[in-house]
């Protein structure tokens, strides 16, 4: 057999196919190795028969199952689309060789083609030291989104440059940048990508191109650009049905009002805030109905009376088209969308016109480009009038806050001690629970400023990874901050987060895009906070907040005004004490924790909207009056819910 097998290997060198299969074939009935096989195999291949190929290096495999003789069965199967064997080679050799990049992407890629994304997700390390463009593609796509494995700073630092002057590559670098608090690669892009001048330039920076909506938010506050970042917005559908027209006569029948969302559980922060307001609705002259698209994993773990809110639709399950069937079905008059261009969004509900009126709300701090909703709900500091003409949107202002708050369920738990959570009894504690992606190079710049001139104060932080620690840690001392100043958070249980809260003296906020949630949860704990004020919504909602809540003195007009408030404040502790005892009696008098209050307006602002498309009227912006006089109060409920970080 080692002579034919020689002869053949010639035949198959010098382009002989036919031979060559003439001389193997008869090899096939001697009980033929590996090797006869393998080279049959590849003669197979040049004649185009692919599939026969496969058939015959799924028998190598059988008798040899080496790396090489899996790679060449795996690659066939992969040529032929039989993903299923493609699989079963693909794993054997993962196992054999599990760094391999080559191996891993065959596997990643076949995964993907079959819908797996998760399985997929299981052999990506394998791709990140690799420099092939396919590989830092491929990588790209499985870390997408990836908040918490620090090997996506290297696959998109890879992939930003590989392609320098794309800005949707640029631009993914920068967010996940942010997640780690990489401040030398975002000094870096904002430098290239000339950020610092954005706030005075009358032209579109090309970065623009490449950014989501809500990612420009996190680090650019000039209202123009918003909205020109336009990165994965909505197409609407152009012949999608016409509107449904405002049929119930006001007085007549309760008004339907639909809310849309995937945040309708307990342990969320749209349900810290939106919960009691919910069960507040005056049920006589409203209809509530809640499209659900919530997780099944956040709705297995519920323990609250989700019916007090209203009639619950789940559309988790069902397709855009049929969701947007049934709430045409169900004749909602207003349907409020709670998402926005945010994660986990169902716009394309809304882009089917599916209520007579749609109204964006509380999701996401801005207009949402591409996404039909005829109003948007702010106040008159999130977006004054001036605002008007950043947005498609008309806009309802409600008078007080745009954001409601439940002092009803949202836990209010006694204070953690602070040698119960390791900080020092007498040293000044400003503290910042923000997302890290919102912890700017201005804002540690206005921390560390602050730092600096109250050197015998430390900053309590939450910054969870173990990348974004050292790198924050590492900004901050090149700023002139001692490492024992900065003191590291990491995430707690919702009633623990409270409770904790109440350790420190001042809450510092992040800039452009302020605390929003996360804000408001400092406050109902009593922590005052400081903060400054903003040119688009997301950074003037701490502003709106502190307002509400009765402590606008501790809205600065810029960053110099707000360090030197920060450092007076943390050599003043009588002050602090006094902030605290006018916030704690917030609770029961400001118009920020009054339920009752904000929802009674926010009827009215639904009133409003109706009204107008009951007589044909276009939708415009309009203010709603202020309450004459405040409702009763309400206890503040100790039960717990989950925290699972800052997501607002």
């Amino acid at each position: 057999m080692t002579g034919r097998l020689a002869n053949a290997n010639k035949a198959y060198e010098s382009s002989d196919y036919i031979g060559a299969l003439t001389l193997l074939s008869s090899m096939i009935d001697d009980g033929a190795d590996s090797e006869v096989l393998t080279l049959l195999g590849l003669t197979f291949q040049k004649l185009g028969l692919e599939k026969d190929a496969l058939d015959i290096f799924a028998r190598a495999v059988d008798l040899d199952p080496t790396p090489e003789v899996l790679k060449r069965a795996a690659d066939s199967a992969v040529a032929v689309g039989d993903d299923e064997r493609a699989l079963l080679f693909g794993m054997r050799l993962f196992v054999l060789q599990p760094e391999n990049p080559d191996v891993a992407a065959l596997v990643a890629s076949t995964f993907l083609r079959k819908g797996d994304t998760k399985s997929a997700h299981l052999v990506r390390a394998a791709l990140v030291d690799s420099n092939d463009p396919a590989h830092i593609h491929l990588a790209a796509t499985l870390y997408n989104g990836e908040g918490r494995d620090p090997a996506a700073l290297t696959v998109f630092r890879k992939l930003a440059d590989l392609e320098t002057e794309n800005p949707y590559p640029q631009a993914c670098y920068m967010a996940v940048a942010r997640e780690f608090c990489d401040y030398k690669a975002l000094a870096e892009l904002e430098s290239r990508w000339e950020v610092a001048s954005w706030d005075t330039a009358t032209s579109t920076p090309r970065l623009l191109k490449g950014e989501m909506s809500f990612a420009n938010l996190l680090h650019c506050g000039n209202e123009r650009l918003n909205r020109l970042a336009t990165n994965s917005a909505p197409v609407r559908n152009r012949s999608k049905p016409a509107r449904p027209r405002m049929s119930r006569k006001r007085g007549t029948q309760p008004l339907r009002i639909g809310y849309l969302s995937s945040d309708f559980w307990s342990g969320h922060a749209t349900m810290r805030l939106l919960q009691t307001v919910l069960t507040l609705h005056d049920r006589d002259r409203f209809d509530i109905t809640l499209y659900c698209h919530t997780s099944e994993r956040y709705l297995k773990a519920e323990t609250a009376d989700r019916s007090l809110l209203g009639r619950i639709v789940p559309i988790h399950a069902m397709t855009d088209a049929e969701a947007a069937r049934t709430i045409r079905a169900d004749g909602i008059d207003i349907l409020v969308d709670l998402k926005g261009a945010t994660a986990d969004t169902r716009y394309i509900i809304l882009n089917e016109n599916v209520a007579p009126v749609q109204v964006s709300w509380l999701g996401f701090p801005g207009s949402n480009i591409g996404i039909d909703c005829d109003y948007v709900i702010g106040d008159p500091i999130v977006t004054p009038r001036a605002s008007a003409r950043f947005y498609h949107e008309q806009i309802c202002r409600l008078p007080e806050t745009y954001q409601p708050n439940d002092p009803l369920y949202r836990a209010l738990p006694p204070p953690t001690s602070r040698s119960e959570l390791g900080l020092p009894e007498g040293r000044f504690i400003f503290a910042a629970f923000n997302a890290t992606r919102k912890m700017t190079i201005e804002t540690i710049d206005i921390w560390a400023d602050i730092l600096r001139g109250a050197p015998e104060a430390l900053l309590w932080v939450l910054v969870d990874s173990p990348t974004a620690r050292n790198n924050f840690m590492r900004a901050m001392t090149e700023r002139g901050v001692g490492e024992t100043q900065i003191v590291f958070a990491g995430t707690a249980r919702y009633d623990a987060h409270i409770a904790r809260l109440q350790a420190a003296d001042i809450g510092l906020d992040t800039f452009p895009y302020n605390g929003h949630t996360t804000t408001s949860d400092k406050l109902w704990a009593g922590l005052p906070v400081v903060s400054k004020r903003g040119n688009n919504f997301a950074s003037r909602v701490s502003e709106s907040l502190l307002t509400a809540a009765g402590m606008p003195d501790l809205v600065m007009p810029d960053s110099r005004a707000l360090v030197e408030r920060a450092v007076a404040l943390a050599k003043n502790g009588d002050e602090v004490a006094s902030l605290k005892q006018r916030l704690v009696k917030s609770r029961d008098s400001a118009p920020l924790f009054d339920a009752e209050r904000f929802c009674r307006h926010l009827e009215a602002a639904y009133e409003k909207m109706a009204d107008r498309a009951r007589l044909r009227l276009p939708p415009a912006s309009f203010d709603v009056p202020p309450l004459a006089e405040r409702k009763g109060r309400f206890r503040v409920n100790e039960t717990a819910a989950s925290y699972e970080g800052p997501s607002m």
